[in-house]
């Protein structure tokens, strides 16, 4: 039987982060959809397809491949065989995750991927719409929240450490647009389920974060068995 948890928030709220310490901690498997979507806008630009070409997006399913592993401790992205971990985070990337994974066919597919891959194994998963539309029946469902300003200083700080410039001013814009384009998608839109627990990470540290969110967990199996 297997055990599913599901994290959804808004862009910087630190779900990625929370969630990939958690995975290594409790031994669930990180299935990582936003970096799936990140891979699907990389390989578009790798080949010149933009986001005005919707149905070309969609036929790159057919053929690319997306892989999630654990090197050295660490999660790591492949796609089609390359380490693409911190490719995905760079600008270009970012501004166009949000209109390729509004593609109704991209989501559809990449689900039917998340959902085979959660057959019969414990996991965890973070996104905007996981406990609302991925994995509606997951055994424990969090919304982790943070505010506009505390999102954007911590994605700054995190393209510092990967060496990508990008100004606190602008990725402050793009979460704000970020934020108001995934709560108005048709499918997957940003959607607290109604059933999830609400965590408000603004003035919580991240192991603060992350012992709340084991807690949980923990207690949740153990009423489970």
């Amino acid at each position: 039987m297997s055990f599913i948890v599901a994290i959804d928030g808004p862009a910087g709220s630190g779900k990625g982060t929370i969630t990939e310490i958690i995975s290594k901690k409790l031994g669930l498997i990180n299935i990582g959809s936003g970096a799936a979507y990140r891979c699907v806008a990389l390989q578009s630009i790798k080949e010149g397809i933009t986001i005005d070409e919707p149905q070309k997006i969609i036929k790159l399913l057919e053929s690319i491949n997306i892989e999630f592993k654990i090197e050295n401790g660490k999660d790591v992205i492949y796609l089609d065989g390359e380490n693409v971990t911190d490719r995905i985070r760079q600008k270009d990337v970012a501004k166009i995750v949000s209109p390729v994974s509004a593609i109704k066919e991209v989501r559809f597919k990449l689900n039917d991927i998340f959902r085979n891959l959660a057959k019969d194994k414990d996991v965890i998963m973070e996104g905007r719409d996981i406990g609302t539309y991925v994995f509606p029946n997951a055994d424990l469902k969090i919304y982790l929240d943070a505010s506009e300003e505390e999102r954007a200083k911590r994605r700054y700080k995190q393209n510092i450490e990967a060496g990508i410039e990008m100004s606190y001013e602008e990725i402050l814009e793009n979460i704000r647009k970020r934020d108001e384009n995934d709560k108005k998608k048709e499918i997957g839109a940003l959607k607290q389920a109604e059933d999830a627990i609400y965590i408000d990470s603004s003035d919580m540290s991240i192991e603060e974060v992350v012992n709340k969110v084991t807690e949980t967990i923990n207690r949740k199996r153990k009423n489970r068995k």
